[in-house]
């Protein structure tokens, strides 16, 4: 069984299209940001980066104890090897796929997550950094909108990648960008959004009484840690 721990923010639902597209059956376990929940100590022992979604594997390949998993990208992957999907298993079709998770991964998701803070999130609004993230991650869009220009997915055929990208994409306007201006993605959107795993997958979110998204104490919870403060939530959290 995969047990993943999980909040409804976009990498949440990255493993849960996956595992909804390949019918594969498990459990979420809530992980409440807003609170504290990923520093708990239950949590830290699987996902160390106090990051969520981290998952578990209680039935792993050959036996033996559970595996887990943190990083949403490893995850991904962990569970195309696993279960032979959306992964190509050698060559020149497996590198196309992992190059643009990793791309997703080292690029669109940092830069897009400072946009939506410095847009969004910032007591204070400072101008050029709201400048910065939104133009890097229009330049992302970018080069999604070329790779998307003569082919249906990210990849040869519909992947991991397109799941690590899409949720990301998805929030284009808390990122300050025009769908319009990037029509092979507004069309990639749709098609994905389509789908009737995605629609599954987001709706398994629904089931998360979220509240509000930021109030002043998750503030502090969510952008106030340092070596020290984690520490101390740590302990906290025993």
């Amino acid at each position: 069984m995969i047990k993943l721990h999980y909040w409804p923010t976009p990498n949440g639902h990255k493993i849960t299209i996956f595992l909804e597209e390949g019918e594969i059956p498990y459990d979420l376990i809530p992980v409440d940001i807003r609170s504290g929940k990923q520093f708990e100590k239950e949590f830290l022992r699987i996902s160390p980066n106090n990051k969520m979604p981290a998952m578990v594997d209680t039935a792993p390949e050959g036996g033996g104890e559970p595996i887990s998993v943190f990083e949403s990208g490893a995850i991904l992957i962990y569970l195309a090897e696993k279960y032979g999907l959306y992964l190509p298993r050698a060559g020149r079709s497996r590198a196309e796929v992992l190059q643009w998770v990793f791309w997703q991964t080292s690029g669109l998701g940092p830069m897009a997550g400072q946009a939506h803070h410095f847009n969004a999130y910032a007591s204070e609004k400072i101008q050029y950094a709201i400048d910065r993230y939104v133009k890097e991650v229009s330049r992302l869009y970018a080069v999604l909108n070329y790779r998307l220009a003569e082919r249906e997915y990210v990849a040869d055929q519909y992947s991991i990648a397109d799941m690590a990208i899409y949720p990301w994409v998805t929030l284009w306007q808390r990122q300050a960008q025009k769908l319009g201006d990037f029509p092979n993605v507004e069309r990639w959107l749709n098609a994905l959004a389509a789908r009737p795993a995605v629609k599954r997958a987001y709706g398994r979110a629904k089931e998360f009484d979220s509240g509000p998204v930021i109030t002043e104490e998750s503030k502090k919870i969510l952008f106030g840690q340092s070596a020290a403060t984690l520490a101390v939530m740590g302990n906290k959290h025993e």
